[in-house]
């Protein structure tokens, strides 16, 4: 036992000694998130006291503490698991570059094939989104993005209407809610002519925008899913109006839905999860 006489040299003074505490906690915490893995994405009470040497009640007050801040959940059979803290940080360091990797060669193709700019857009934490990546038309007037990393709401402009388009419904409603800023004439700042605009877009997973964002530039853009069959980016087509006609518009739809699934299935996303999230993400019948 430390000694609590100032004139004992082996006295700890009361910060240091709450440091310590401190700095013990976080080890105990985590050890208790490395007792996930893959063949054991949720434990119980008993199993994490067991493999950390922790007491029972010791562990309990641990998981309600990274309960409360969200970095562990309890599951429906009492159980815990890794929580959406955790999930948001790894998605956040970890996807840009993941689908970076997967979707460059298939923009790569995607232009080739069409010779407009083709546009990579990532879903932020604050429901805004952020180009990441291009690859530019071969043509002498082209589209080019410059804004890398600068968020941008998600009613402006097809690339983010796909993505706020497949959020879960309340979301949608969070993001309408906000005042949406008139970027060009034809920008909609409408909330309910959004909303039918969003429903259009999940039947298809094609967005449209006619100078919505960017006066004189039209663009499609189709959402891109992660293994959570979750929007996470979105790949976009865009092009001076001069040559974005509506019906070249409709014609390089099915192709970008097309080069947007191919990133899908490279992150491991499957038609029926994302139906199912296409589901979730609509209005609830009246």
């Amino acid at each position: 036992m430390r000694s609590t006489n100032p004139q004992d040299p082996h006295h700890e003074p009361p910060d240091l000694a709450e440091r310590r505490r401190g700095v013990q906690s976080i080890d105990r915490a985590v050890a208790i998130l490395r007792c996930f893995d893959a063949l054991h994405p949720e434990l119980g009470i008993s199993d994490i006291s067991r493999q950390t040497g922790l007491s029972t009640s010791t562990t309990h007050r641990l998981l309600s503490a990274l309960q409360d801040n969200g970095v562990v959940r309890q599951t429906r059979e009492r159980r815990y698991a890794l929580g959406p803290l955790l999930m948001r940080l790894a998605r956040g360091a970890v996807l840009p570059s993941a689908v970076h990797e997967v979707a460059r060669p298939i923009m790569t193709r995607l232009r080739d094939e069409v010779d407009e700019t083709i546009g990579l857009h990532v879903l932020l934490p604050t429901q805004e989104r952020a180009v990441i990546d291009q690859v530019e038309t071969r043509q002498p007037l082209r589209r080019t993005y410059t804004e890398f990393g600068v968020p941008i709401p998600l009613p402006l402009g097809a690339p983010g209407k796909v993505l706020l388009a497949h959020l879960a419904h309340d979301v949608q409603e969070v993001v309408l809610a906000r005042p949406i800023p008139a970027a060009t004439p034809t920008t909609p700042t409408d909330p309910e002519l959004l909303r039918k605009q969003l429903a259009d877009i999940r039947a298809g997973n094609v967005a449209f925008s006619f100078s919505e964002r960017i006066a004189g530039i039209r663009t499609i853009a189709s959402a891109i899913f992660d293994a959570t069959d979750l929007p996470v980016a979105s790949i976009s087509i865009s092009a001076p109006t001069s040559r974005m006609p509506e019906e070249r518009m409709e014609r390089m739809a099915p192709l970008l839905a097309a080069a947007a699934w191919s990133v899908s299935q490279g992150l491991g996303a499957t038609r029926e999860g994302v139906r199912a999230q296409v589901m979730a993400a609509s209005p609830a019948p009246s």
